[in-house]
């Protein structure tokens, strides 16, 4: 009894010992965004946007990149308000070569990049059926080959001046693929792939990567979503998911647990107690999820024979009588809050990538 009462002290010992040490370790790649230069791309709306102010509110220095010129305006006068230095980049970076000018600014009015968040995203929602391989092309374009763009792009000027820190924002749908989400989830799971080899040969340059895996969030990206199929039913089932509190979050509660992660150099956060269950579910019992899965698939709407359902077509476009509506107002209310306003049209956001690769 007493070996096994001196074994167990022993095993606790050792691991508070370790939890200490990792703790100090932590500690110590912290930083503070007061006067660090942080590029956002995605950053004129929705989660890009409140990350940007509360980084405004540390005294980060911003540069926001994205497609609509209109809603970066809109972003900067919104951040200026808080005092905040912010540089506006209408950009694609499904162009290697406007990816790499985007960060070169940044460089030319800031002399240096300490932060990338990569956040700039587009979802696609809708049954397989209706999908074709420029929706595909697209998500990749977007999720998977606009962050490795702005990566090459920051790396050699991060290695210059002594590290720096990325994050990348994947998703839940990156871990556990959801039907009628096959674009979106194809795409995101590359970027965790992406992500997490980058950390792992970063590290020694002390360039801290964090791939970050949200689950629902409340940021009002719903109406800008582009939705396939029974349009309206697809946009009512998505809507109802991403605006219950009992199945997602605010944006800001989402923000800061990714600034923070950011801040500490951390490898990796999934966001919502939801999201983690359903990744530890998927690794204890993947067929059990997979079961899950199919039967969730037999309850969204199916392919449509409307002679417009392969036309993608904006949540603006696709309301119905559930949504908007005081069940999705939890969501709703971040739409005029977070800049997601009616902006490109389904065709330039669907656009193929023609980037140079």
């Amino acid at each position: 009894m007493k070996l096994l009462n001196k074994a167990a002290l022993t095993a606790l010992t050792s691991l508070g010992f370790a939890l200490a040490v990792k703790k100090i370790q932590r500690e110590s790649r912290a930083i503070d965004f007061e006067h660090r230069s942080v590029l956002i791309t995605g950053g004129s709306r929705g989660l890009g946007l409140v990350m940007a102010r509360l980084l405004a509110d540390e005294g980060a220095r911003l540069a926001l990149v994205a497609r609509d010129e209109a809603g970066l305006e809109r972003a900067r006068a919104d951040l200026t308000s808080r005092g905040a230095a912010v540089l506006i980049i209408p950009a694609d970076i499904r162009n290697q070569g406007e990816a790499r000018q985007a960060v070169e600014q940044v460089i030319d009015r800031y002399g240096r990049l300490d932060v990338l968040i990569n956040t700039a995203g587009v979802i696609q929602v809708g049954p397989l059926d209706h999908m074709d391989v420029s929706d595909f092309e697209n998500a990749m374009a977007v999720h998977t080959w606009g962050p490795l763009y702005t990566m090459l792009a920051a790396i050699p000027y991060m290695r210059r001046q002594g590290g720096g820190r990325i994050a990348n924002i994947s998703s839940i749908g990156g871990k556990i693929s959801v039907p009628h989400l096959a674009p979106y989830c194809t795409s995101k799971f590359a970027l965790i792939g992406l992500s997490d080899g980058m950390r792992a040969e970063l590290a020694q340059d002390k360039i801290y990567v964090t791939t970050v895996c949200p689950g629902l969030m409340r940021t009002g990206s719903h109406m800008n979503a582009l939705f396939k199929g029974d349009h309206q039913g697809e946009f009512t089932w998505f809507s109802l998911f991403d605006a219950l509190p009992v199945t997602s979050i605010t944006a800001e509660n989402a923000a800061r647990q990714i600034i923070e992660a950011c801040r500490y150099g951390d490898p990796s956060l999934v966001i919502t107690i939801q999201a983690r269950l359903a990744a530890l579910m998927n690794e204890i019992s993947p067929r059990l999820m997979a079961t899950g899965m199919m039967l969730f698939n037999y309850l969204l709407p199916g392919p449509s024979q409307d002679q417009e359902a392969d036309r993608l077509k904006t949540g603006w476009e696709s309301q119905s009588d559930w949504a908007p509506s005081m069940i999705t107002y939890p969501a709703d209310q971040a739409v005029m809050k977070n800049n997601e306003l009616k902006g490109h049209s389904p065709a330039e956001l669907s656009e193929e990538s023609q980037t140079k690769r």
